[in-house]
């Protein structure tokens, strides 16, 4: 979530440099799973609350990873790019909070085999940026869920230029990646619209926030709707304008959407299981859920 101006506690419902490395070669064999964070206020990174410590139970039955591919919300941007620095530094891109936040240190280190990949298989549809640190879209859950620090991590950004149907294509190119034991994980926030917030209504939603948040679910679950199509026209479902006026944080969904399904045309392609890990609104125009598959 994207704090500029407020404080917000919300109410709570050493690396490698290489995939082949000595830690990558322990990570468990088969095919990795993928999580969608919903990682809400960055108070998440100094409070320990049931959010965070779902997130740290998701990470415990996680099959340990040779590398993490991290898409965050806030990393959106003109085109298609991949971190291309080994030691990223930090981005404290948040403001008004608790000074310790402003201390706090992921020194992971990224993975040039994970950066060639992903070269490899988006090809011009991305670029190297040289000077990218992780912000805390990426750093937030991975404090809590990886925070051992020992596990390369390399940041995909966002490509606004391009609409959620094109998001789930460029994840689909990257669903092989989950066989060579990268661990994709999208960071963002089904609904965010920090416009429209209202301290007052606690664990509350307005009423199309939730109306936009149930409808997409239930569109992704192959028991109910199993309508992938409709879930990738998110902007036609009802009370999309007041959930996500802008797609920022909705984004991140769908990488993770393509890359859980892999290559096929949409209508060919059959929804797999999803588990919904946490599922709570806050102040109106926040949700804060969290999705896996293959877990």
């Amino acid at each position: 979530m994207s704090m500029t101006n407020e404080t917000m506690s919300i109410p709570s419902g050493g690396a490698v440099g290489t995939l082949d490395s000595e830690i990558g070669a322990k990570a468990t064999s088969g095919r990795m799973p993928v999580l969608f964070i919903g990682h809400g206020s960055p108070m998440n990174l100094i409070e320990e609350n049931p959010w965070t410590k779902d997130w740290e139970a998701m990470a415990a039955i996680t099959p340990r990873p040779k590398a993490i591919l991290m898409i965050s919300a806030h990393w959106y941007t003109a085109g298609s790019f991949v971190q291309g620095d080994e030691k990223p530094a930090m981005i404290y891109d948040m403001y008004g909070f608790p000074d310790p936040i402003y201390a706090l240190q992921y020194p992971a280190h990224t993975s040039n085999e994970l950066i060639a990949s992903v070269q490899a298989l988006l090809g011009r549809e991305v670029s190297v940026k040289m000077g990218r640190g992780y912000d805390h879209g990426a750093y937030a859950p991975l404090l809590k869920m990886f925070p051992k620090v020992d596990i390369p991590v390399v940041q995909l950004s966002v490509n606004y230029k391009v609409d959620a149907r094109q998001w789930f294509a460029l994840g689909q190119k990257l669903a092989v990646l989950r066989d060579e034991g990268v661990l994709i994980m999208g960071s963002g926030d089904i609904v965010h619209n920090l416009r429209l917030i209202d301290p007052n209504m606690g664990n509350a939603a307005f009423p199309q926030a939730e109306d936009f948040e149930e409808t997409l679910l239930r569109k992704l679950d192959p028991t109910k709707d199993n309508d992938l199509a409709g879930a990738l026209h998110w902007e036609q479902l009802p009370g999309a304008q007041v959930a996500a006026a802008s797609p920022d944080h909705l984004a991140p969904l769908y990488y993770c959407l393509g890359a859980v399904l892999g290559e096929g045309a949409v209508d060919e392609l059959t929804l797999p299981p999803l588990a919904i890990s946490s599922h709570d609104y806050v102040w109106g125009s926040l949700s804060m859920t969290s999705l896996t598959w293959g877990l």
